[in-house]
């Protein structure tokens, strides 16, 4: 299986976040990181709106689909539904810490199953023909040496899985919250780094409490790719610099003027509200995008006052943009 996309700037699946609206928002700062969907559950997929989870709009590409699951049989069969809408990854999670995905035997607690989860890969992988990717912690709890890392890591390997996206923390699964999950164990970037310098062959993305185009580029000395997430949500600008930094292309047209952006959202966001989507459910995406700017209070009040009510539409949003100082 070969790896047909570049990950040396990815985007974080993040919960109730990186939905498609999200994802389309983010696809006008820059034409290349690879964008990875909310971790959808196989049950979702297996018995739920299908559609609802996995329809996306095109321009999202390069796009990965995350996963949550524990059962090979049912992964399997959610890796072909990936294959099948032409998604260009599908990734299984196998780093979130939060009770209810541990009960199911999904997320972090995984970790203690590498067996398991080798043959989680080994379904998945028979399934589908786009690449297998997987995502999980430094350890879990008191499974937290770097021998444990490495040897969890080479049963994956083994199966031919060639991704490997590395939270550089492990995960607390008995008392922490999933928020606190993400801030309070200690970053340990060594260890990611270590896991590349001892797996050559493989492709080691870093992802945990990166901000700064300089710390990826630090990183960028030691492992294939970054990853980041909340740091792009809140400040979407940062993508805005991705294409020249890490691909060498120029920025998309509209990533350099941010009220140009915004509009050209709206064709997107006309077609979206006429197929029942709310205007908030796009708009709360854009809230971060000027930061430090004079305005950008009034902008964000105005867009959370209005944008919910009934009927709202790309008006809201030009009044939004008149607050700002251009």
């Amino acid at each position: 299986m070969s790896n047909t996309i570049d990950r040396t700037f990815t985007t974080a699946p993040m919960m109730d976040w990186s939905d498609r609206h999200c994802r389309y928002f983010w696809r006008q700062l820059t034409r290349h990181a690879v964008l990875y969907t909310e971790m959808v559950t196989t049950g979702a997929l297996i018995h739920g709106n299908r559609a609802g989870f996995l329809r996306y709009h095109e321009e999202e590409h390069p796009l990965a689909l995350q996963l949550g699951g524990s059962d090979p049989q049912a992964l399997a069969q959610c890796a072909a539904f990936a294959g099948e809408w032409g998604y260009d990854e599908v990734n299984l999670n196998v780093g979130c810490p939060s009770d209810r995905v541990q009960n199911n035997m999904i997320g972090a607690c995984l970790m203690a199953h590498p067996q398991l989860v080798a043959d989680c890969i080994k379904a998945m992988q028979d399934a589908c023909d786009i690449d297998v990717t997987i995502k999980h912690r430094i350890g879990i709890d008191d499974q937290d040496s770097y021998e444990q890392l490495a040897a969890f890591v080479d049963t994956i390997a083994d199966t031919g899985c060639r991704t490997f996206i590395i939270h550089a923390r492990k995960a607390i699964l008995q008392g922490l919250s999933p928020k606190e999950n993400r801030e309070i164990p200690p970053l340990i970037y060594d260890a990611v780094y270590r896991i590349k310098q001892d797996f050559p062959q493989l492709e080691v993305i870093i992802n945990g409490g990166i901000k700064t185009h300089a710390e990826c580029a630090t990183h960028l000395q030691q492992v294939d790719g970054v990853m980041l997430g909340r740091e792009v949500y809140q400040t979407p600008s940062v993508l805005a610099e991705v294409d020249p930094l890490y691909y060498g292309t120029e920025a998309p047209a509209t990533a350099d003027d941010k009220a140009a952006l915004i509009r050209s959202l709206y064709p997107y966001i006309e077609e979206q509200l006429s197929q029942g989507a709310t205007l908030h459910h796009i708009t709360r995406h854009t809230l971060g995008l000027f930061n430090g700017q004079y305005g950008a209070r009034l902008y964000r009040r105005h867009l959370s006052e209005n944008a919910p009510r009934k009927g709202a539409g790309v008006e809201v949003l030009e009044q939004a943009l008149g607050l700002l100082s251009l």
